[in-house]
């Protein structure tokens, strides 16, 4: 059985949450907030993107304001993680409750646009490149993965109330 790969979409640095979930739509709901989803930086993203896909960008992904639609614009559209140095404090907790997998990784903005990248769970989650890298990342709490691999945090309780665990995956590698 073959691994899943991920296709690599860059960004630079300090992508904030206005440019995630713009301003001037936060009066609709999260499928239009979806679909303007960095538009003043990669107009074609939210309409190119595919499930699966991740974001590889600069530190301070997700600074500014508190929005949670700004990472569930990404879950929407399928993103099924982040790649970054850092991140916004409350964008980062946002991320894990909506879903959205967060993997803070110093090197992440040496990963190629449009590289396919496998995405491993080992005793710390692991980056690897087409041309044999492996790139490490900060160790994340196993139920901040738990709830990203669930969906995030009311579909985790679902499935806890539901008796069905924490919705974990054995396989070792990112489930989207």
């Amino acid at each position: 059985m073959s691994a899943t790969t991920h296709r690599v979409w860059k960004l630079g640095q300090d992508i904030d949450t206005d440019l995630l979930a713009p301003g001037y739509v936060m009066k609709h709901g999260i499928e239009v907030i979806a679909t303007h989803c960095l538009e003043s930086v990669r107009p074609e993203f939210a309409a190119t993107v595919r499930p699966g896909d991740v974001v590889a960008a600069g530190p301070g992904f997700g600074i500014g304001s508190s929005r949670e639609q700004a990472a569930a614009a990404l879950v929407r559209l399928g993103v099924a993680a982040v790649i970054a140095p850092s991140y916004g404090g409350l964008f980062f907790r946002n991320a894990f409750n909506v879903g959205l997998m967060l993997l803070t990784c110093p090197q992440a903005e040496s990963l190629d646009e449009a590289a396919r990248i496998e995405i491993r769970f080992r005793e710390t989650p692991q980056v690897a490149t087409p041309d044999g890298r492996v790139l490490a990342c900060e160790p994340i709490p196993d139920f901040l993965v738990d709830m990203a691999r669930s969906g995030g945090l009311l579909n985790q309780l679902r499935k806890r109330l539901a008796g069905n665990g924490p919705g974990t995956s054995s396989s070792g590698h990112l489930s989207r």
